[in-house]
């Protein structure tokens, strides 16, 4: 129970711990939170079984989903109780923004964002939604107190729709956690690939590179998190993914990759996958979309490349060229200890929501 005169922040994620974006931007800074005396409940709308369901390609039952939207309804009930509430990107995905505009005339509310969700709305797979309400998520960020972003095209989207005040906080990783790649000289590289079963389908724009690298060295390609194998030619590996062992999965690999198209979802996304080699020491090649331009400083800590041509030429150096793998991973992973880290955050959350540092620790 929480002591009088503490915090006490209702986080509502949208994900249990095992969805990423639930885990990076909210759980795992909860024993930070927990560290400086401030109380919390954790109330994600979605459930593991949910999840389960979806990362195995099959549709939850519609009597499973109806009961996350009762579970964050009487979670809500007892919003008053709280001193700080923190959505994850809305209250009730797929309904009017209704419950935004009382909670922020009731209570107030900060949301944060790391995906471009608006965009489910406004050029989303299901038309009544878009013609019924194209703006929503606008609407849920013009009436927070706070928004925060992960990358700027999401805060470029808050500041367009009017939002009070808008912050940048990039998706991060703690660096107790990873541990820094040793570059070796070796006949067989491994060039690899980390994220969900959901974005392994832009690796699929990248099988004329890897056929034309296959024809000239010895490579392994390592996907992290995939079952399946995409069409390529050569020697092509897959692990599981679990949260203990994703930081010495990326160990196994020389060089990190993140392909995207350059389509409106895909602008908002935050970039952590290169933030994730960088901490292990890495060197990188990504498409110039959204944050990977802001993260990759081309020819410094990584290669921006865009055409067929400019992966090929991208990869081949630094399969070439052990000396240039490790000074890229070198600068990557300063970059990572100065910008990207899970303290940097917390201290910047802290500082917008006038919590006082150093509460006495307490069990939330």
């Amino acid at each position: 129970m929480t002591e009088p005169g503490k915090k006490k922040i209702l986080f509502l994620p949208k994900y249990p711990r095992k969805g990423a974006s639930s885990r990076l931007r909210t759980y795992q800074f909860l024993p930070l939170w927990s560290a400086q005396g401030v109380g919390y409940t954790v109330c994600p709308f979605f459930t593991d079984t949910y999840l389960n369901a979806i990362y195995a390609n099959k549709k939850p039952s519609y009597l499973h989903v109806l009961g996350c939207y009762w579970r964050r309804l009487k979670i809500l009930l007892s919003a008053g109780k709280y001193d700080l509430i923190c959505i994850e990107k809305e209250l009730f995905p797929y309904l009017p923004a209704f419950p935004e505009w009382m909670l922020s005339r009731l209570k107030g509310y900060w949301v944060d964002y790391d995906d471009a969700v608006f965009h489910n709305y406004d050029r989303g797979k299901y038309s009544l939604v878009s013609r019924l309400m194209p703006k929503k998520i606008d609407r849920v960020m013009q009436w927070a107190d706070l928004v925060t972003a992960g990358s700027a095209y999401l805060m470029q989207r808050a500041e367009a729709a009017g939002a009070k005040q808008v912050v940048q906080l990039p998706t991060v990783i703690d660096p107790k956690r990873y541990q820094k790649k040793v570059h070796e000289q070796k006949a067989t590289l491994t060039i690899g690939w980390i994220g969900s079963p959901s974005t392994r389908k832009y690796l699929n724009a990248l099988v004329p590179v890897w056929e034309r690298l296959h024809r000239k060295f010895d490579l392994v390609l390592l996907l992290i998190n995939e079952k399946s194998k995409p069409p390529f030619p050569g020697n092509v590996q897959t692990i599981p993914w679990t949260e203990a062992g994703e930081a010495a999965a990326l160990l196994r690999l020389d060089v990190g990759i993140m392909p995207l198209p350059d389509d409106p979802w895909e602008r908002g996304k935050c970039a952590y996958k290169l933030i994730q080699y960088m901490a292990c020491g890495l060197p990188v090649v990504a498409s110039p979309v959204g944050m990977n331009a802001e993260v990759v400083r081309h020819g410094v800590n990584g290669f921006l490349a865009q055409s067929e041509d400019e992966w090929v030429d991208a990869l081949s150096l630094l399969i070439h060229d052990c000396g240039l793998r490790k000074a890229m991973g070198e600068k990557g992973y300063q970059v990572v200890r100065e910008r990207y880290t899970q303290q940097h955050n917390f201290s910047v959350m802290h500082r917008l929501l006038h919590i006082p540092e150093n509460q006495k620790p307490e069990n939330a």
